[in-house]
């Protein structure tokens, strides 16, 4: 039977648990202060897809995550959610989780990277297997709401391996690694020359070092274990595209093409 003493524990009860929860928003709040905001991802995304990258010329997503790989911001091109392929919303969340979890305060993998190695008897096979999405986080909440401020998979930690070109690593202009971009939308060639504009755009690729051309993490196309397939074959040709990233979009600190 419910009486006064009860009534008084339930209200304790709740009142604690909406200040776990404030505590929880708070402390996301905080994880991705200092990283660029949901108009500056979409207005550096909008730019970067209008330009000559390759491809089909498609709509795109964009997610960023923190260090911890927990969801900053999620935006697309498009006039609406399904203006862009409704897959890739969860795809460019992968690959900026690839990015940020296999990147190191001295050396930068970009998603790109690690296409060969985790082939049948390379060096990293099954690794696409590791870090499953968060399902709940990918998918959950209201879908009128994916790729707004408040989509759902914002301060989840969403997880996922993606093993293709458009995840690129974060690092701010002091050179500390903050966390990881995903792009996605296109051909995996397109994602990632979109993604390295964009990163440009935000000013978040003061990278220290990675395996592609001029020490960076840009992708490879020549033989090498770091080699992703070319894209020219669909669409329009971007590997000149690509290989002229680090000369027309140099990587560093307040940098301008």
């Amino acid at each position: 039977m419910c009486n006064r003493a009860t009534r008084a524990c339930l209200a304790i009860g709740v009142t604690l648990s909406l200040a776990a929860v404030a505590a929880v928003a708070a402390d996301e709040d905080q994880a991705c202060a200092g990283m660029p905001s949901h108009h500056q991802l979409r207005t550096a995304l909008e730019s970067a897809r209008a330009q000559s990258n390759g491809g089909f010329n498609l709509d795109m997503w964009a997610t960023v995550v923190n260090r911890d790989g927990v969801v900053c911001e999620v935006a697309f091109t498009g006039t609406n959610r399904g203006s862009q392929w409704p897959g890739s919303r969860v795809i460019s969340a992968q690959k900026a989780n690839t990015a940020n979890a296999f990147s190191l305060t001295k050396f930068a993998l970009s998603s790109a990277n690690l296409y060969a190695a985790v082939q049948p008897g390379g060096s990293l096979f099954g690794l696409q297997l590791s870090n499953p999405v968060d399902t709940g986080a990918a998918y959950g909440g209201n879908s009128k709401n994916y790729g707004q401020s408040n989509d759902p998979m914002v301060g989840q930690k969403i997880g996922g391996i993606n093993v293709f070109g458009g995840g690129l690593a974060l690092y701010n202009n002091q050179g500390t690694l903050v966390g990881g971009l995903g792009v996605s939308g296109d051909t995996s060639c397109t994602d990632h020359i979109i993604a390295w504009k964009v990163r440009h755009a935000i000013n978040f690729d003061d990278v220290p070092g990675g395996v592609g051309a001029m020490n960076t993490d840009n992708i490879i196309f020549s033989a090498s274990p770091f080699q992703h397939p070319s894209c020219d074959a669909v669409g329009m040709p971007s590997s000149t595209i690509a290989n002229g990233l680090p000369t027309s979009f140099p990587v560093g600190p307040l940098q301008t093409p």
